[in-house]
């Protein structure tokens, strides 16, 4: 049995995503890594990412939705971070050659006018600090196989990290109903899924405001500036090499992406 340490679960981490390699959950091995541990570790493997050269621009929410949550078998929301390496250009196919098992997810994001400090942020309070949002499709990943894990997997692993694209629509927020921004999730020309916004904690300001609760936790704030992709709305679909996948959303727009056909 390994002796597992914040240390080496953060380069075996890293050393998987690099070699496209999926592995059992370390808490089969170590069951003391708890919530908080798995986050010592996602804010070691950002500073190396960060030395590397990657940019931070933002957080992302994982299993914000009940849905996911129940599947599972997790029964909270996670926060993790975006560097520019998760940046999938618009038109991009899925990076097949550099993800394990992808998979795609409509999400509700938001571009933060001004910074947010919890805690007690309320949800009012995380909206007024949004200066616009935005449709997007979040490309989750794990570095673990058929997705097992648990909290502290989960959150050593960046929350499923992959990579996002948003949209061609960005809308100031008071102009939206988000609780009722509806998304139809359309996979090789057939819809496959739906939600509301409301699937995102009841409202995504409310998965924004739980974010930057979370993180002064951890002693950091949500920037101005940085994106803010607030968690999946529905279930993820698979995305697989020659897949078509659109997320039409209300009145964000529709976002496209394809499978491609990677290595």
């Amino acid at each position: 049995m390994t002796t597992w340490t914040i240390e080496s679960v953060g380069d075996e981490l890293l050393a998987c995503e690099a070699e496209r390699r999926e592995r059992e959950p370390f808490t089969d091995d170590w069951p003391q890594l708890d919530l908080d541990t798995g986050y010592a570790i996602q804010d070691r493997n950002l500073k190396r990412r960060l030395d590397r050269g990657e940019k931070q621009i933002g957080v992302k929410l994982g299993l914000t939705s009940r849905a996911k949550q129940q599947r599972m078998g997790v029964h909270f929301p996670f926060v993790a971070w975006l560097t520019d390496a998760m940046i999938l250009p618009v038109g991009d196919p899925v990076p097949q050659g550099r993800l394990i098992h992808p998979r795609v997810e409509p999400e509700i994001v938001f571009v933060m006018g001004r910074r947010l400090e919890g805690p007690g942020v309320t949800c009012s309070q995380a909206m007024a600090a949004v200066e616009s949002v935005w449709g997007g499709a979040e490309v989750i990943d794990s570095r673990y196989k058929d997705f097992r894990f648990k909290a502290g997997d989960v959150a050593a692993d960046n929350a499923s990290s992959g990579a996002f694209v948003t949209g061609p629509i960005g809308i100031p927020a008071d102009d939206l109903d988000l609780a009722l921004e509806g998304v139809l999730v359309e996979v090789g020309g057939q819809i496959v899924d739906s939600a509301t916004g409301a699937a995102v904690q009841g409202h995504p300001g409310e998965a924004l405001a739980l974010a930057a609760n979370d993180l002064a936790r951890r002693g950091h704030a949500i920037e101005a500036g940085w994106i803010v992709l607030t968690g999946g709305m529905t279930d993820a679909v698979f995305a697989p090499r020659g897949a078509s996948v659109a997320c039409h959303f209300t009145n964000l727009g529709s976002v496209f992406l394809n499978g491609g056909e990677g290595a």
